[in-house]
């Protein structure tokens, strides 16, 4: 029975996504950055606070279009994608962080981002 109990308690576990292990929020762009990027990932910012994940994405993904190379707008655009169960489409914006992380520790080594590359 306790056997059992284990194999069930561990599958339930696997079932859960990826976020429900992660409270990690959006990033703030580095000082400096393109001027509507930085205006547009800020409303995506209040709206993530608000729970509005569907409008923060559109934010975060117009921010991305101002400038695709921060990868806080792409890390943004994932945890967004990730609370909206779009898992699939969140795992390439997190391919995407850290490929554009210019050493920034935070996306590195962030645990909802390194559970959806299998680090």
């Amino acid at each position: 029975m306790k056997k059992v109990m284990l194999v069930l308690a561990a599958l339930c576990l696997l079932g859960l996504p990826v976020s429900s292990f992660a409270g990690e929020g959006p990033m703030s762009l580095p000082a400096g950055s393109n001027p509507d990027a930085a205006k547009h990932n800020q409303e995506g910012i209040d709206h993530w606070g608000q729970g509005h994940y569907d409008v923060a994405l559109k934010h975060f993904e117009a921010a991305s279009k101002a400038d695709s190379s921060l990868g806080e707008v792409h890390f943004n655009e994932a945890i967004c994608l990730d609370k909206l169960g779009r898992h699939g489409e969140a795992t390439m914006h997190f391919k995407a962080a850290k490929k554009n992380a210019h050493g920034n520790q935070a996306i590195l080594d962030s645990a909802i981002l390194n559970g959806h590359l299998g680090h």
